[in-house]
C-alpha cells in the first residue's frame, strides 16, 4: 500500500494537535497489551459498544473455553451467550468462529505470534486478507499488540480530524488511515490516537460538539466555519 506524501503543513498541525492534547490530558495508557490474537477478537467485540462491555465479554469467553481452538469449534450458541455482553452477538460470535476458521486454514494454528517478525505494513496487509478484519482493526493490533506503527482510525477520529481539516470531509476511512499515518509522527501515534479519542467522547462529540471550551478551536475549520467569536 503506497503511503501518501507528507504534507508538511498537515504534519505541523498534527504536531500542534498532538502536543495540545498531551498538554490538556497527559499521557494516556492502553489497557495491558494483549497476545495478537487476543487483541484481534478483542477489538472485533468492542465494535459498537464501550470498553467495559467489551472486556466483560473477552473475560466471559476467555472463561468459558480455555483456547481458541475451542472457541472455533464451540456451538454458535455458545459463543453468542458468552460474548452477549458486547452487544450485536448474533452477528459477532460467527464474524468471530469464521475468522478463527480461517486463520487457522491459512496459517495453519491459531497462533499470530509470527506478526512480531513482520514490518508493520506487511503485518497490516496479512491481518486484513480476512473478512471482517477492517483498517482499524488490523492497525490496532499492529500498535497495540505488536508495538509497530500503525495509526487506527475509529469513528471519533474519524470526525474530529475531519473538523479540525486535518483530512478532508470526503476522505473515506481507509484514506483517512493513510492520511493520518502520513501526517503525524511514529511515536506519536498510540498517544494521539488515545487523545483524540477522549476529546471525540467528551468535547468533539458527533451532535453537540462543545467548541467553547475545546482545547483545539483556533485549530479548528470546523470552529472558524461556525463564526464562532
Amino acid at each position: 500500500m503506497k503511503q501518501p506524501e507528507r504534507d508538511l503543513e498537515k504534519a505541523a498541525q498534527a504536531k500542534r494537535i498532538t502536543q495540545t492534547l498531551y498538554q490538556c490530558y497527559g499521557e494516556p495508557h492502553w489497557r495491558q497489551p494483549l497476545p495478537p490474537l487476543d487483541e484481534l477478537v478483542s477489538t472485533i467485540l468492542s465494535q459498537n459498544t464501550n470498553d467495559g462491555n467489551r472486556d466483560r465479554a473477552f473475560e466471559t469467553l476467555r472463561q468459558r473455553f480455555p483456547t481458541w481452538e475451542a472457541v472455533r469449534d464451540a456451538p454458535l450458541e455458545e459463543v453468542i451467550d458468552a460474548i452477549r455482553s458486547a452487544g450485536l452477538a448474533q452477528q459477532k460470535a460467527p464474524r468471530i468462529q469464521a475468522l478463527l476458521r480461517a486463520i487457522t486454514e491459512e496459517h495453519g494454528r491459531l497462533d499470530l505470534d509470527f506478526l512480531h517478525q513482520f514490518e508493520a505494513e506487511a503485518a497490516l496487509r496479512w491481518l486484513q486478507q480476512f473478512k471482517g478484519v477492517g483498517p482499524k482493526t488490523a492497525a490496532i493490533v499492529v500498535l497495540f499488540s505488536l508495538n509497530k506503527a500503525a495509526f487506527p482510525v475509529d469513528t471519533h477520529i474519524h470526525r474530529v480530524t475531519r473538523r479540525l481539516g486535518l483530512i478532508p470531509e470526503s476522505a473515506n476511512a481507509e484514506q483517512a488511515h493513510q492520511l493520518l499515518a502520513s501526517y503525524f509522527e511514529a511515536s506519536d501515534y498510540a498517544s494521539a490516537h488515545l487523545n483524540i479519542i477522549r476529546l471525540g467522547r467528551e468535547i468533539c462529540q458527533a451532535r453537540k460538539p462543545k467548541c467553547s471550551i475545546c482545547p483545539l478551536n483556533q485549530d479548528c475549520a470546523y470552529y472558524r466555519r461556525e463564526d464562532h467569536p
